[in-house]
C-alpha cells in the first residue's frame, strides 16, 4: 500500500474527522491531483476499521523498533564522527610539512 493513502487518511484525521471514509481519503488526494485505486482505499480502511489514529501510530512505532538494520547503532554515529576528524587532519599534515620546508631554507 502507498503511504500517499496512509498521509491522506491521517490529514482527514487532522482535520478533525475521527473516522474517515472512502470519499473522504478519495477527495483528499484528488485535490492535489493524484488518483485513487479504489480496492487500495477499501484495504486501508478494513485494516483501520475500530482503532484511533494514536493506536495505529502506537502500533506502528513498535513494529519499527523491531526492524533490524545490519549494523550495531553505536556505530553509526562514531563512522559520522571519524570522517570529520580525518578531514581535518590531513590540512594539519600539510602545514607542517610547509614548516618544516620554511624551516630548513
Amino acid at each position: 500500500m502507498a503511504m500517499k493513502y496512509v498521509s491522506a487518511y491521517l490529514m482527514v484525521v487532522l482535520s478533525g474527522n475521527e473516522n474517515p471514509g472512502k470519499k473522504d481519503i478519495e477527495k483528499t488526494l484528488s485535490s492535489v491531483g493524484i488518483e485513487t485505486e479504489g480496492a487500495v482505499v477499501d484495504a486501508l480502511l478494513k485494516g483501520v476499521q475500530g482503532k484511533s489514529a494514536h493506536q495505529l501510530i502506537a502500533e506502528g512505532m513498535k513494529k519499527l523498533q523491531s526492524v533490524p538494520t545490519g549494523a550495531p547503532a553505536a556505530a553509526a554515529p562514531a563512522a559520522g564522527g571519524g570522517g570529520g576528524a580525518k578531514a581535518e587532519a590531513a590540512p594539519a599534515k600539510k602545514e607542517e610539512k610547509k614548516e618544516e620546508e620554511e624551516e630548513g631554507r
